[in-house]
């Protein structure tokens, strides 16, 4: 091979880097607005965090983006409400809204679609989901729902001056609904070729 033809390589390489580079943006960008869209869909409840489907956008970011870049759209999200624009459920914004008592859930959103990526992808990269087991998408959706607990449930308890046992039991009622997204998004992922969302 030519001097020439090994610099040609070089710059084929980089366009390849690139170009994947510039897709996984786009795809991240794309599930940060699914996020937003999906928490206008709410039902308020007085005195507690809205039922939303924005964690149907989070199991999704995770399984198909991977931790990575799912990562980086759930970030934009929050970036993006944090600056002012009405994303957050039943059109939150700034940073009142970030860290009031449903902050918590907010960043946990964040840690879940990572570690629902990572998990399903063994790492940072992505792979096609034909390869991942059923079981394995199931397991680390469970996770991912344990997580957004766990960060969101305390925080809000602090925020609320409520004990840890009062804020759990009203949380309680809002996990068969985390359970129907679950079956549903893994339904989707199942029935059809999803990996090109983020394509």
């Amino acid at each position: 091979m030519s001097e020439r033809d090994g610099h040609a390589g070089e710059y084929s390489d980089v366009d390849l880097v690139g170009g994947e580079t510039t897709k996984m943006i786009a795809a991240s960008a794309m599930f940060a607005a699914l996020t937003a869209a999906l928490a206008q869909v709410s039902i308020p409840m007085p005195g507690m965090p809205p039922v939303t489907l924005q964690t149907t956008a989070v199991f999704l970011a995770g399984l198909l983006l991977g931790a990575r870049w799912a990562g980086v759209s759930m970030g934009l999200y929050l970036v993006t409400g944090a600056a002012g624009a009405p994303v957050f459920a039943n059109g939150g914004a700034g940073l009142g809204a970030l860290f009031g008592y449903t902050g918590g859930f907010l960043f946990g959103y964040l840690v879940a679609a990572v570690l629902i990526g990572a998990i399903v992808h063994r790492g940072p990269e992505t792979r096609s989901l034909d390869t991942v087991s059923t079981a394995t998408q199931v397991g680390a959706i469970v996770l991912g729902i344990v997580v957004i607990y766990v960060v969101g449930t305390p925080w809000m308890a602090e925020v609320l001056g409520w004990s840890l046992t009062r804020a759990f039991t009203v949380m309680l009622p809002y996990l068969p609904g985390d359970l129907i997204e679950l079956a549903a998004v893994v339904a989707l992922v199942r029935a059809g070729d999803l990996d090109a969302l983020a394509e």
